[in-house]
């Protein structure tokens, strides 16, 4: 059957939290993005070549017949997505039946996929005339949990002896830099609520990326990568600090953030993958002097923002996620050897968590962000995640106190007193 994708500009405005509802999906950062319902079409993201993976996503989105009249990045048919972290694993892709879009400069439109299953199997919405309930998502009534248990994966001990075999093998020659993660699972007596998860991490972290996809949630302060017409952006981060308990202590710990050479020394090999990768699609790319310091609720972030211009025939957005994920900052360098380290001894499947999510579109504009700060919630349960990179000098108990403060962001929106 022949999909179809009607684009109409909304008069009304709309929270793309609501309208995604409790099983929705939604990518946003400061109320801008992209929420959606309903199953049009899944896509898969076979195992084996992301490159190709990305380039049949393309085309299955080109085959979709479009009705658009706003005609901007995110209008037309759209793909959301929550890829893993190893490269070449499996993942899927889902184009909603109905999708809701508001710019940064408030432009808001509805995209209704005709040919597929509405929402829930129920009848699609009209995209010339949308009621106020065709902008809200069903939600269902959740009781509040009243017991938690909180389980390590691998004990805080083991953890640190991972840590030290770690600086072993760096010291030794067989890589630089790998990044190790915890897993966290939080088990309660009544199945959780994504939606009032997701309105937490939005009220909590302002200015990251809010992410609902599936049971994926995550609040991601950092930009893999953005094509907008033939612009392309990235927000890579490296480099991390706590925040202090008030303006004076935390101006201490970014200028010292600033001031470290180890950590300046990482950030800008992030930034030379980033910057030489994406040169190969460009006619230029260039990236900021010095990098910044993004502050969020509990942590401080090095950061640079880098530019370009894409060169014709541009690019999708996923092949050029697929040309840079994973980053050193999730994987470690060399990349190959960090990974398949990562696969020998972290002792779990990282699932999506540092993989990529966001969306497409089918001209190939998308935004995806590194999946990090985030949780995988599967009825009564979640797994949290938060990783540190280790080099030689890495201290393991030091190691552990920052997977502890990165750990409790996801844990203050799960467990609520």
């Amino acid at each position: 059957m022949t999909l179809r994708a009607r684009t109409r500009r909304l008069d009304a405005d709309v929270d793309l939290l609501a309208f995604a509802g409790d099983d929705g999906h939604v990518f946003e950062k400061a109320g801008a993005g992209l929420a959606g319902r309903g199953r049009a079409l899944v896509l898969p993201w076979p195992a084996g070549d992301p490159a190709a993976a990305a380039r049949r996503v393309a085309e299955a989105l080109a085959a979709i017949e479009v009705d658009d009249e706003v005609g901007v990045p995110g209008t037309g048919p759209v793909a959301f997505g929550a890829l893993p972290f190893a490269p070449g694993r499996p993942g899927t892709l889902v184009v909603p039946a109905v999708v809701a879009g508001r710019a940064a400069d408030g432009t808001r439109w509805i995209t209704v996929v005709e040919g597929g299953e509405g929402d829930d199997g129920g009848p699609l919405p009209d995209p010339d005339a949308p009621t106020a309930g065709d902008l809200v998502g069903p939600r269902r009534r959740y009781r509040q949990p009243q017991r938690y248990t909180v389980e390590t994966l691998h004990a805080p001990e083991r953890w640190c002896e991972l840590v030290a075999a770690a600086t072993a093998a760096i010291r030794a020659g067989e890589m630089e830099k790998v990044v190790l993660a915890r897993r966290v699972d939080v088990t309660t007596d009544v199945p959780l609520d994504r939606w009032a998860v997701l309105e937490r991490l939005r009220t909590t972290f302002p200015g990251c990326h809010i992410v609902g996809i599936g049971g994926f949630v995550a609040a991601s302060p950092e930009l893999l990568v953005a094509v907008s017409g033939d612009i392309v952006r990235a927000h890579p981060m490296a480099g991390t600090a706590p925040r202090g308990g008030d303006p004076a202590s935390d101006q201490r710990l970014a200028a010292s953030l600033l001031a470290s050479a180890t950590y300046r020394h990482e950030h800008q090999l992030t930034i030379d993958m980033v910057h030489d990768t994406l040169l190969n699609w460009c006619s230029y790319v260039d990236y900021e002097a010095e990098p910044s310091v993004v502050a969020v609720a509990n942590l401080q972030h090095l950061a640079t923002r880098v530019e370009g211009r894409l060169s014709q025939p541009a690019p999708s957005v996923l092949e050029l996620v697929a040309a840079l994920h994973p980053t050193p900052a999730v994987a470690g360098r060399p990349r190959d050897r960090a990974v398949a380290w990562i696969a020998a001894h972290e002792g779990f499947d990282r699932g999506p968590y540092a993989g990529a999510s966001g969306w497409v579109d089918g001209a190939g504009n998308g935004a995806w962000a590194v999946s990090v700060r985030c949780a995988e919630i599967e009825g009564a349960t979640a797994r949290v995640y938060a990783g540190n990179g280790i080099v030689a000098d890495s201290d393991p108990e030091t190691e552990l106190r920052e997977t502890r403060v990165k750990l409790q962001a996801m844990m203050n929106a799960l467990v609520r007193p």
